[in-house]
């Protein structure tokens, strides 16, 4: 079987991780994998994707018609029998390539990540909505006449997808995206220690942590202000906020700047020991206002933490309400501030909520069945 990835770029994240575990997987089963990025970033990632056994190919998004026609070249020359598209630039420059590439035209399968066309994006200022009614016709045009499978990282998505792009349900294929337990480690009281004197925290502060790209969907704004309400009646409580900039970044910084317990808030940029904090901290929080897969939830989960979230469709699926986290209306800070407080108040609930929420990451959440499960999908394609 010969693959071809296309994607937007390599910005060294946590998709490109979960990419890179994943081409690392196909490789050992003798798949053949290759990966069209249309973005260089200063990044290792290139390196570390050829290091596992891809062979990579940028093709810059300049004139679009040229753009199109590099990755027909890639196509042309590899002879992919699947090619795999994910995130909306890359989705349609993929599907348009591949339906112009002529009579080795491959298998096209589409990722969707996000429940891209929520209502609740049109909160963000830097979305139009006219501009996300021309994308969302582009994409659903393209989803509908240019694309043969699609695979949804939870039902949740699927649900969002069928209905704003009007495609078939029976030609989407839900699979969850895992984590490798092997690179999250195990969470001990050592590693516990030692992650708190590498971040300067005091043994008695109540760590609170969320991990996210700082854009509006991932709710930061939110989850500061839930914490100068917390932070008022808990003079150790700390929140680290972990994530690179994002189109939000501005208004997160105005937002803590006003914060009257800014010195206990802590913004820590992109980090890659990021299960190092999840297992220095406390709690772990997710104040999304929309979402598609939670990854940073799962892997909070995968060592042991007590997870407070809101209550999304996606984050249902995964956070089990009452007994592996709790779940609280997105955007409502007194509701989020009263469950953070609940859990750090009981140890016996903290301790029961994470040994849960580890429980069902091992028996439903990790790599290696999110592998099996795409490699049973391409295998099924290709003889559809």
């Amino acid at each position: 079987m010969r693959l071809l990835f296309v994607i937007p770029g390599l910005s060294g994240g946590g998709t490109e991780r979960s990419l890179r575990e994943l081409v690392a997987t196909l490789v050992h089963h003798d798949i053949d994998v290759s990966i069209v990025y249309m973005v260089q970033r200063p990044t290792d990632d290139a390196a570390r994707l050829e290091d596992v056994g891809a062979r990579l190919h940028l093709v810059p998004k300049r004139r679009l018609d040229a753009h199109f026609l590099g990755i027909r070249q890639v196509i042309a020359r590899e002879r992919p029998d699947i090619l795999h598209t994910s995130l909306y630039e890359a989705d349609i420059a993929g599907r348009v390539a591949a339906w112009r590439a002529g009579g080795g035209r491959p298998v096209v399968l589409s990722s969707i990540v996000n429940t891209s066309y929520d209502p609740a994006r049109l909160g963000d200022s830097n979305v139009p909505a006219w501009k996300l009614r021309g994308v969302r016709m582009v994409d659903g045009w393209t989803a509908r006449n240019l694309t043969d499978h699609f695979h949804a990282v939870s039902r949740a998505v699927k649900d969002s997808a069928v209905q704003a792009l009007g495609i078939d349900p029976t030609r989407v294929t839900v699979i969850e995206r895992g984590r490798d337990p092997r690179r999250l480690g195990e969470p001990s009281s050592e590693r516990r220690t030692k992650a708190r004197a590498a971040l300067g925290l005091d043994r008695d502060a109540e760590v609170i942590v969320t991990v996210g790209r700082q854009e509006f969907q991932k709710g930061h704004v939110h989850l500061v202000g839930a914490f100068d309400l917390l932070a008022r009646i808990r003079p150790h409580a700390e929140l680290l906020i972990v994530g690179r900039n994002g189109n939000h970044s501005a208004q997160l910084e105005a937002r803590v700047r006003e914060s009257p317990y800014r010195e206990r808030v802590r913004t820590l940029g992109h980090r890659d020991d990021v299960p190092d904090i999840l297992a220095g901290a406390d709690l772990f929080v997710l104040p999304s206002i929309y979402e598609g897969f939670p990854g940073a939830a799962i892997e909070a989960m995968a060592l042991g933490m007590p997870v407070v979230a809101s209550n999304l469709p996606t984050l249902r699926e995964v956070v089990d309400d009452g007994r592996s986290g709790l779940l609280v209306p997105p955007c409502d800070h007194a509701q989020l501030a009263e469950a953070m407080s609940g859990v750090l108040d009981d140890p016996n609930l903290a301790r029961r909520l994470g040994d849960r929420g580890r429980d069902l990451f091992l028996t439903r959440l990790t790599a290696e069945q999110s592998h099996r499960r795409m490699i049973e999908l391409y295998e099924r394609l290709l003889v559809s």
